[in-house]
């Protein structure tokens, strides 16, 4: 049975950081390419970065700028995002998902199996 579970979200300061886990069962992550995607109230869902099978990794620039990594242990099967410097505007619930397509990997559509999600509430 195929299971992802978030954890390490919570209420930060600005300029803070936060790491976020995704930990993976039912398979391996490392077979798979792995997304993490937020939403916020009001918005749709959208992608912030994956780590593909090969470890090569993809973020979406216009807001991550750097600040974000993603990462994954194999061991552990699970996948991580640290946040550092973050924003009011990086409010929002962030799910971890497992990309089981052809399509692009930046789609949630791409994507088979969705986390429960973890809210990430940043302060000003």
């Amino acid at each position: 049975q195929v299971q992802l579970v978030e954890s390490g979200g919570g209420l930060v300061q600005a300029g803070g950081s936060l790491r976020l886990s995704c930990a993976a069962s039912g398979f391996t992550i490392s077979m798979y390419t792995m997304g993490w995607f937020r939403q916020a109230p009001g918005k749709e869902r959208e992608f912030v970065a994956s780590i593909w099978r090969s470890g090569g990794r993809a973020y979406d620039l216009d807001f991550v700028k750097g600040r974000f990594t993603v990462s994954r242990d194999n061991a552990k099967n699970t996948m991580y995002l640290q946040m550092n410097s973050l924003k009011p505007e990086d409010t929002a619930v962030y799910y971890c998902a497992r990309y089981f397509s052809s399509g692009a990997y930046s789609h949630s559509s791409s994507y088979d199996y969705w986390g429960q999600g973890t809210q990430v509430s940043v302060s000003s």
